[in-house]
């Protein structure tokens, strides 16, 4: 039948190759080879049939034969490498040659890494460079990233990142679009210093590639690149409680952490090894010293105990015992204030020292400070000169001309001032005038022959005054990323001696050092309107996607450089947009940690709460995990807003309550059993009588958890408060619907011991029993399956002494003679047997 002229018979018998091959498979004892030696053998044969049918169904009948494991790896390398080798020579035949090509790459995902690297790369390369047939690259660009997490790192920078630069400047637009979606994936395959130096500089040309279609699919992977920048330093580890916590969901490479202590203290500790990546064994962390950077403070930093030198990612799953914010009395607690943002100087004691002097002199002292700062920029700015093709090199530049050019404004501003002022601090003003004729022009280059270090002022003496500590000068290299904090610092300091208020100013704000500026420009430039002309209207939703994993990726202590952005989206026209915010705010909390998730975050979850049911939905899947990060006193304020969430746009939007029922029985845990009498009971009570049985099933083990709650924190009073609205509600329900749903509620609590025996057997069992009589068979089969399902099978009932045995018995063999077929069958089923689902009597 393989060689049968007739297409369809030939094409008819591959779609049954896979069945086959599974049958043999199965019966290997019976049949050890004829698998390899038959079917394989015709499988690949077709691969090269003439009619089309037949070798998209060979090709389809070959992957599924991978997939399932069927192929020996012997068969892989000795039979279909070979033929697809051969099908993708230079001076085979076009269609072969595509369609191989696509079989080739599919395949690599499903071998090893010594097979693709030995018998495909090589030719995978040359595919690359095809210079006939853009089919052939296009294939080749799509299905990059596969080859290159399959080969590793080493294999990917030797051979495959010079073709994919050929690719990504290729003329074909279609081919420069596979290339921006397979981006990620080739820079999670490369070492960092190719990410930022190659890479980096590649994805910028794609956005602003001439094509449309290409700059849609570089902004669609652009939040996606970011995210293989992250590493611990710009994430932000942290210790607290002495406890390691895991980085939220997303489970980065730990290989350094940044830990701020209290307000002059800044320690670095750079020991965190074998960190768990995902799959990975759990992280073992090494303490190390911490080293005082900020120079200029005059307070003396303390040392880190090593008990505390312990590493958290930002993000901590923090469980229910979030920790309460201790009182700052001691320098070793931790403060996330002054982690993420630079802390301010205490200056208090500057002050009493300078409280007795003229202004003047005050006016001199911190003036000599200045300049002094300015020149250790202006020495990077000289440094960065030779190296302005780097794109990094640029947005440095940019960043501390902007430093200069504010300090060389006050500087004017200075000289400015009325002649009253001068005369009253005359001797300032002429050491000023000394400091500016030396300074060196804003920007200048090193062929200017201007040597900032000639531009030293004259030391000030002040009686009484310490002259200011000085920092050293920076020999900076535009390629050592370890310098760039030093310079941010210095340009903040700059601009606070000056102006505090220009701290947080557009030039500074969106400053960081984890990745490449430009990349973080053209992200924030996402929520630009014009943006959605030209390039994709749909721009916002995957800037408001991927915004999570490059909030990880910078770290909490560079939120500020995502909050403008944050807050655009969720304020945008689209509710698609704010929709995806909402999916994933519990994740940004997490990132954040408390005290930015209660001053950046909560504004806008309250507004998502009032927002449409399509973005309030997203809230409610994720309530408990949002809730459980908050402090207990944030936390509660919520209480009074959970009974919002029964009121719907649409009173059809069951699904909507259904979910509701499914957080509450979470977030039982984290309020007390008074908050939870007071605001959930109601609700539970609510949702049990709900129009739809899905909504009322999942409801009662809403119930079970608050009764299981009132009874584990000794709150009896409200527990029996609770059984006594339960029967009141249910049990005497004039509709058979509510009678049926306390037989189940009955059957849960028991199923569940969610409260003592002796306290149901006097509280709820009298009127369960009493339901057995109802006129209704489908009460009566639910009050069967209870007690002869769950009641008689707990040790309470079943000891001699239980007073209540015996009324049990007896209506469960009342219950085996009633007149239903159905009451009949459960009150007589043996409980060890498999019982019929009933959820079909809700």
């Amino acid at each position: 039948m393989s060689e049968d002229g007739e297409p369809t018979v030939r094409a008819e018998l591959m779609e049954q190759v896979p069945n086959i091959a599974m049958f043999l498979h199965e019966r290997r004892p019976n049949f050890p080879a004829a698998f390899s030696r038959y079917l394989v053998p015709i499988v690949v044969r077709y691969l090269t049939d003439p009619n089309n049918q037949v070798r998209k169904t060979s090709q389809a009948a070959l992957l599924v034969l991978l997939e399932q494991g069927l192929i020996s790896k012997n068969d892989v390398e000795s039979k279909v490498c070979p033929v697809l080798l051969d099908l993708t020579t230079p001076n085979s035949d076009d269609d072969y040659k595509i369609e191989a090509v696509a079989i080739m790459c599919k395949l690599v995902s499903m071998l090893t890494k010594d097979t693709v690297e030995h018998l495909l790369l090589h030719r995978f390369c040359d595919l690359c460079s095809d210079g006939r047939l853009f089919q052939v690259r296009k294939v080749c660009a799509a299905n990059f990233g596969d080859f290159c997490s399959i080969v590793g790192q080493d294999a990917t920078e030797k051979h495959l990142i010079a073709k994919f630069f050929e690719l990504c400047s290729d003329s074909v637009w279609g081919i420069r679009k596979a290339c921006a979606e397979c981006f990620m994936t080739v820079s999670n395959s490369t070492c960092p210093e190719v990410r930022r130096t190659k890479l980096s500089p590649l994805f910028i040309s794609l956005i602003s590639d001439p094509s449309r279609w290409v700059r849609q699919a570089a902004f669609q992977s652009l939040g996606r690149f970011i995210s293989t920048f992250a590493n611990p330093a710009g994430a932000g580890l942290y210790f607290k409680e002495d406890k390691c916590t895991p980085a939220g969901r997303s489970e980065i490479a730990v290989e350094g952490s940044t830990c701020r202590e209290q307000d002059k203290n800044r320690c670095e500790s750079e020991n965190c090894k074998d960190a768990p990546t995902a799959g990975s064994e759990s992280a073992q962390i090494t303490p190390s010293n911490c080293t005082e950077e900020r120079g200029a403070q005059p307070a003396s930093p303390a040392p880190c105990k090593a008990e505390e030198q312990r590493c958290l990612p930002a993000a901590s799953e923090n469980s229910n015992n979030s920790a309460e914010a201790s009182p700052e009395s001691s320098e070793d607690t931790y403060n996330s204030f002054n982690y993420w943002r630079p802390p301010l100087p205490d200056i208090s004691q500057d002050l009493e020292l300078l409280q007795p002097q003229d202004k003047g002199e005050r006016e001199s002292v911190w003036s000599s400070e200045g300049p002094a700062t300015r020149r250790e920029i202006q020495k990077a700015l000289e440094s960065l000169q030779p190296h302005m093709d780097d794109p990094d090199v640029q947005a440095q530049v940019q960043v501390l001309s902007a430093a200069l050019k504010a300090a060389q404004l006050d500087a004017h501003s200075e000289e400015e001032l009325p002649e009253a002022s001068q005369d009253s601090c005359g001797t300032t003003q002429q050491q000023q005038e000394q400091q500016e004729q030396h300074e060196t022009p804003l920007l200048a280059s090193p062929s200017d022959g201007a040597d900032p270090s000639d531009s030293e002022a004259p030391p000030v003496s002040n009686v009484g005054v310490e002259p200011p500590v000085k920092k050293p000068p920076l020999d900076y290299d535009p390629y050592d990323n370890r310098m760039m904090p030093q310079l941010i610092e210095n340009v903040q300091e700059l601009h606070m001696e000056q102006d505090p208020d220009l701290l947080f100013e557009e030039e500074t704000s969106k400053l960081q050092n984890v990745i490449p500026q430009q990349l973080l420009d053209q992200y924030l430039s996402m929520t630009d309107p014009a943006r959605a002309q030209t390039v994709d209207t749909e721009i916002a939703k995957h800037c408001a996607f991927s915004l999570p994993g490059v909030a990880l990726t910078l770290g909490r202590q560079n939120w500020h450089c995502l909050k403008d952005t944050y807050e655009t989206l969720a304020t945008d026209v689209q509710w698609k947009v704010r929709r995806t915010l909402a999916f994933s705010i519990h994740e940004l909390a997490v990132i954040l940690g408390e005290q930015l998730t209660a001053a950046d975050l909560l504004p806008i979850f309250n507004g998502f709460l009032k927002d449409l049911d399509e973005v309030r939905i997203g809230v409610l899947k994720h309530l408990y995990d949002f809730l459980k990060l908050l402090h207990a006193d944030k936390r509660r304020e919520y209480l009074f807003q959970l009974q919002e969430f029964m009121v719907t746009d649409n009173s059809r939007n069951w699904r909507f309550r259904y979910e509701l029922a499914e957080q509450l029985i979470l977030i039982v845990e984290l309020y007390s059993h008074n908050d939870i009498y007071d605001y959930l009971r109601q609700i539970a009570l609510t949702l049990c009588s709900d129009k739809v049985s899905e909504v009322r099933w999942i409801s009662y083990r809403l119930v079970v958890e608050i009764l299981r709650k009132f009874y584990m924190n000794g709150a009896n009073d409200l527990g029996l408060n609770f059984l006594n609205e339960l029967i009141m509600r249910f049990c005497h329900c004039p509709k058979w619907v509510g009678r049926q749903a306390f037989a189940f509620i009955c059957q849960a609590v028991v199923e569940e011991d969610c409260m003592p025996m002796g306290q149901f057997a006097q509280h709820l069992l009298p009127s369960l029993i009493a339901l057995s009589a109802d006129p209704v068979a489908n009460v009566r089969v639910l009050v069967a399956k209870a007690l002869r399902q769950t009641v008689l099978e707990k040790a309470y009932f079943k000891d001699a002494g239980c007073p209540h045995q015996e009324t049990v018995e007896e209506t469960v063999i009342a219950l085996q003679a009633d007149r239903d077929r159905d009451v009949r069958f459960f009150a007589s089923l043996d409980p060890s047997a498999s019982t019929e689902d009933t959820a079909a009597l809700i």
